[in-house]
């Protein structure tokens, strides 16, 4: 499979009449990479996927995929295939025959397209259950048919919506690890909608973080957790305690937080015991919630309960000024 498709958005908006869904959206996805389009409901990013499966219209811009311009192009010919949050397969046609549906749809003669369909079905390991029902498959099961269906007219580009939420939170994480190790098997683009900051972390090369209908950040998923730009990405990305200062407001991670002998007073307003850590939140006297996340035996140490006085330090080398 050729790989090195350059996908690109330019000024992308998406409008349902008086509502703005995607507000003017620009933005080049990398070749051969995993992107998590990260936000949360209705912020725009469901709407940003469909739009370039072809599933909506775009109200103005355009949507580039290998130096064409694929904006008005109906889905089958775009290059990319899309993965449904509910999979959708067809309950009255077996495994393979749902892999095969769409070159069916194409003409492609039986023995080819099940030839094809049995090569998908090798690689997401369904092989032993290619001639089963839908209804005879569990949640995980459905999802690699399902998968495999996706990846059967060998896209340029694959696009996932929320496709692990339907899953319990052990195989969600079994599922992110196999999802992955297909990617760079395939060495195509995946681009994955979650409202998961977990699964976005796990998974991409890239977050892209939406908010109100546009890009609030967008980089490698270290940089994203490590050094937010602006307030919502440090609250929704999770971890981060956001705190008023002289010199402005500033992000500082909950695992740089210590609590000491000298430092910002605060009072505890809960203790969470997490295993190998335990969360403590303080209120201080300006009225900032600070989170302070701290190895297990040092609390134990030292334990400490709602309503006793502490005092909040850190490095200052781990602050991190936002964007006004």
């Amino acid at each position: 499979m050729r790989t090195g498709y350059d996908l690109e958005l330019v000024h992308v908006t998406k409008r349902y009449g008086n509502t703005v869904a995607v507000r003017d959206l620009s933005h080049v996805f990398a070749p051969g990479s995993y992107v998590c389009l990260l936000g949360p409901s209705g912020c725009g990013k469901s709407s940003t996927l469909r739009m370039i499966a072809g599933h909506e219209e775009v109200s103005d811009g355009s949507i580039l995929l290998d130096g064409q311009d694929v904006s008005y192009l109906p889905p089958a010919q775009r290059g990319t295939a899309m993965m449904f949050q509910s999979y959708a397969l067809f309950p009255h046609l077996s495994v393979r025959d749902n892999v095969a549906f769409s070159l069916r749809m194409k003409g492609v003669e039986k023995a080819t397209r099940h030839a094809r369909a049995n090569e998908l079905l090798e690689l997401v390991d369904m092989t032993h259950l290619a001639d089963r029902l839908p209804a005879q498959l569990s949640g995980g099961q459905q999802q690699r048919v399902a998968l495999a269906r996706a990846l059967v007219t060998q896209p340029k580009v694959l696009l996932l919506d929320e496709p692990l939420s339907a899953l319990d939170s052990f195989l969600r994480i079994r599922m992110r690890a196999e999802l992955k190790k297909l990617q760079r098997e395939l060495g195509i683009t995946f681009i994955h909608v979650t409202h998961g900051q977990d699964e976005a972390l796990a998974l991409a090369d890239e977050i892209v973080v939406m908010n109100d209908a546009v890009i609030e950040q967008a980089g490698p998923a270290r940089e994203v957790w490590a050094t937010p730009t602006t307030e919502f990405v440090a609250r929704f990305i999770g971890g981060h305690n956001v705190i008023a200062l002289d010199q402005g407001k500033v992000t500082v991670r909950a695992d740089a937080v210590t609590l000491a002998d000298h430092g910002m007073a605060a009072t505890v307003t809960a203790v969470e015991y997490q295993g190998a850590s335990v969360v403590v939140t303080t209120m201080t006297e300006t009225g900032d919630e600070v989170l302070a996340l701290l190895p297990e035996a040092q609390f134990f140490n030292a334990p400490k309960n709602p309503g006793d006085a502490v005092k909040l330090a850190w490095d200052e080398g781990r602050l991190h000024r936002l964007r006004a």
